[in-house]
């Protein structure tokens, strides 16, 4: 009888899951509930945690997650001979074991929860900016398409490449892009009150190759509260990357959102490598929406673009083609089920979404 004791002690921890469950499903019906969290609650402990995690120049959330890692297997194997080697009490024993993972998802699902789970509930970006979402015509995304080819091509005339003639980036280090994103984020606080400035840059994953296999350039932990990306990519995506996932920490969880905003913090950077990340950001999906709604309109556009332009898209599909196979198609699947369950119904396809702001966007500053 002497496990029980310590058994029953960790089983209250599987009342946090309803916990979590009845908070998501309040701010599921409740928009304004989410939307005040988002704007206060979460707000004031992402920016006290970031501060903290800030302090390091690594990732935290990588190095904790290596050694959670470790630990797994080291209980997993510990576990395992202890029920082996002592056959006492082993029906207990083996409830413990089964009960520990349930007890830790519990507590996993009841931090997710708070910690961005919520956001994915508050009112659209579109809602809070003042750009209505409407539909448009073929013109009026061709219009968008030409717009944003010049743009692009008019930038990348102005930057450094390689002996390749792809751009090369003129950052000294990964840390000094890092320091631009949260300078050229913090710019949008004025026009954009909801998103705050005041919070540290993102962070270079040391294994950004591993997330290169398996199909990510960026990702938000929310227990650290830390932006992390992956560095490994090509130059000129970079920028928009860094600007993406720090629109999560932020509390935009809405994918197409993030892409618009990012593409919005590098437009109001003072730098040119930035302007062009965001860019190109933008002109791959509104190209991608022309070319499904008229093949020709979308490849007239393209063929326009500067050379230098093609090139970096060509190294870029170059780069991507080198990890295709089973790990990048299980880590989609698993990303595809994440934004589902998250109510992001369009699961991967809510990425090309990004149009429609990008349409309102471009209503707003060029009508007439």
């Amino acid at each position: 009888m002497k496990h029980f004791p310590c058994f029953f002690r960790r089983l209250w921890l599987l009342i946090l899951f309803p916990i979590g469950g009845i908070f998501s499903l309040v701010a599921a019906y409740h928009q304004d509930f989410a939307e005040w969290y988002a704007r206060y609650p979460y707000h004031w402990l992402s920016l006290a945690i970031n501060r903290v995690t800030g302090l390091f120049p690594f990732s935290l959330a990588e190095i904790l997650l290596y050694l959670l890692i470790a630990a797994i297997l080291f209980w997993l194997v510990f576990s395992i001979v202890q029920l082996i080697r002592k056959p006492d009490h082993r029906g207990k024993r083996l409830v413990r074991f089964l009960m520990t993972p349930l007890c830790a998802a519990s507590v996993v699902f009841f931090l997710f929860v708070f910690t961005c789970g919520i956001n994915y509930s508050r009112y659209t970006f579109s809602q809070i900016s003042g750009l209505p979402i409407q539909d448009s015509s073929v013109e009026e995304l061709y219009e968008l398409n030409v717009f944003l080819a010049e743009e692009v091509s008019s930038l990348r005339a102005q930057l450094p490449e390689d002996g390749q003639g792809v751009m090369e980036s003129s950052f000294s280090s990964s840390s000094e892009k890092a320091q631009q994103a949260r300078i050229s984020y913090d710019t949008l606080e004025a026009e954009y009150p909801t998103l705050f400035s005041g919070y540290s840059a993102p962070k270079s994953v040391l294994a950004s190759q591993l997330m290169s296999w398996c199909d990510i350039t960026g990702i938000f932990v929310p227990f650290t509260f830390e932006a992390n990306v992956n560095v490994d990519v090509p130059d000129y995506s970079q920028p928009a990357t860094m600007c993406h996932e720090l629109s999560h920490l932020r509390g935009y969880m809405r994918e197409d959102e993030a892409n618009f905003i990012a593409y919005l913090a590098c437009r109001n950077s003072e730098n040119l490598e930035f302007q062009y990340s965001g860019a190109m950001l933008a002109f791959v999906y509104a190209n991608n929406a022309l070319y499904s709604a008229d093949s020709e309109l979308g490849q007239q556009v393209y063929s326009s673009l500067y050379e230098g332009v093609q090139r970096d898209f060509a190294y870029n599909n170059a780069y991507w083609k080198q990890f295709e196979g089973p790990v990048s198609e299980i880590s989609n699947t698993v990303n595809d089920t994440y934004l589902k369950a998250n109510r992001q119904d369009d699961g991967v396809k809510s990425y090309g979404r990004v149009v429609d702001l990008l349409l309102a966007d471009y209503r707003k500053n060029h009508a007439g």
